[in-house]
């Protein structure tokens, strides 16, 4: 590909990464792309796999703050919030509070909303036209409820999305749900099927997007950390790593839950949180499910992948907490035999946690450094950085280069915090 646009280095080899390192090799730029670790090894490894048109609502909901605290002070809660002595957690908390009202989650979920419909789009067109080996297949998600109440109840969120934002789901109950899903047991109160959603194994998607970018001659290095960034006149000259200095036109910080280690670099405050999930992948169990679900009241979720099985999800506010807790890991297969014939089987592939970047709004940053007019920040994708990876991908080469966006950026500025305040005032 030519480098007629200059060299730009892509700093974070996630899903966010490598869709900016895609589009902006697209449209002539000579990329570098560098991680930490190890290219598609952290959150974007053992995700549950999800490509979500669905997940348009984000957790700032109306009395999510009192449903929280239940879920808190519950015993095996799916959440939990480790209390420590932390001015940015508590921070966030208050601003994630006061978010959780009608007017804010409805302006959320217009920016997901936006980023969500272009990459599934997206993602369809680039598995096809590149023949990407990822697993992927278009059969919807299901939403699973225990009791009839709880699935009757669900029905306002979905007429909220279905007449707002043209999402709707198919209500399955009785006979019909165990009809679809077979896996399922009988006696459960219901489920809504979106059938506009999709999954894939996202250890292959990674795989298969390194060779690809291999292909168009985008560098990929490994073990390569940012220390820090050589600037002048309000430029980004060079980005120093702990492999050495690389000469820079533009740059890219796509580094997830660890953003906030590179405020001071990067001129601004990025309220990120990491929101950690964990994962179990086995082998299919003798009676896997046709189509991916998350078991709501216990907030878990199922992936039936071609070569394997995966349970994930939960939350735990702990900090960069890498421990892997196996009594978080038995929640997730607890919580799935209340609703599943055979919910798990041996033997256990992988244990796996992953930081999540949460933002206390649910919107991702994707806007220009204050202080570097070169550098550009794509992070904060919540617990949807899959499913939004193509969009913001596009978006960001759109405004590196100075094109007309195909969607509206404004939403994910940096500097929404005050603009949103003023404009309530």
């Amino acid at each position: 590909m030519s480098d007629a646009r200059g060299r730009t280095v892509v700093v974070g080899g996630g899903i966010i990464g490598a869709m900016c390192a895609w589009y902006l090799a697209q449209s002539g730029h000579s990329v570098t792309l560098i991680d930490r670790a190890t290219f598609g090894k952290a959150c974007s490894h053992g995700n549950c796999g999800f490509v979500s048109p669905s997940h348009i609502l984000p957790l700032t909901r109306p009395g999510e703050v009192r449903r929280a605290m239940k879920l808190v002070l519950r015993r095996n809660s799916p959440l939990i919030i480790r209390p420590r002595l932390s001015p940015s957690l508590w921070s966030w908390l208050l601003k994630f509070a006061r978010r959780c009202n009608e007017a804010d989650m409805i302006e959320a979920a217009l920016a997901r909303h936006a980023l969500l419909q272009s990459s599934r789009t997206l993602y369809e067109e680039l598995i096809t036209s590149r023949n990407l080996d990822c697993e992927w297949e278009a059969k919807g998600l299901l939403f699973v409820f225990e009791s009839s109440e709880e699935f009757h109840a669900y029905a306002a969120t979905d007429q909220l999305l279905r007449t707002d934002f043209g999402v709707g789901a198919t209500p399955c109950d009785g006979d019909a749900l165990v009809e679809l899903e077979p896996a399922l047991k009988p006696g459960l109160g219901g489920a809504w099927h979106y059938q506009c959603d999709a999954h894939l194994r996202p250890d292959r998607l990674m795989t298969a997007l390194r060779g690809l970018l291999e292909q168009h001659q985008v560098e990929i290095l490994d073990a390569c950390e940012l220390r820090s960034f050589g600037s002048a006149a309000g430029e980004c000259r060079e980005v120093v790593t702990s492999a050495g200095n690389l000469a820079v036109d533009a740059c890219i910080v796509a580094t997830g839950a660890l953003t906030p280690a590179l405020n001071r670099y990067l001129g601004c405050r990025i309220p990120i949180q990491p929101g950690k999930g964990y994962s179990i992948t086995m082998p299919r169990p003798e009676r896997c499910p046709s189509i991916p679900m998350i078991l709501e009241p216990h907030r878990v979720a199922v992936t039936p992948m071609q070569s394997g099985y995966r349970l994930g999800s939960l939350m735990e506010f702990a900090g960069y907490d890498e421990s892997v807790r196996p009594e978080r890991l038995a929640l997730l297969r607890n919580g799935a035999r209340h609703y599943l014939h055979t919910p798990d089987c041996e033997p256990i592939e992988e244990e796996w946690y992953g930081w999540r970047p949460m933002t206390w709004d649910g919107i991702p940053y994707i806007d220009r450094s204050p202080t570097m007019k070169n550098v550009w920040i794509a992070a904060g994708h919540n617990m949807l950085g899959l499913s939004m990876g193509p969009a913001t991908g596009r978006l960001v080469a759109e405004l590196v280069n100075g094109d007309t966006p195909h969607l509206d950026p404004r939403a994910y500025r940096i500097n929404r915090i005050v603009s949103s305040r003023l404009s309530k005032v």
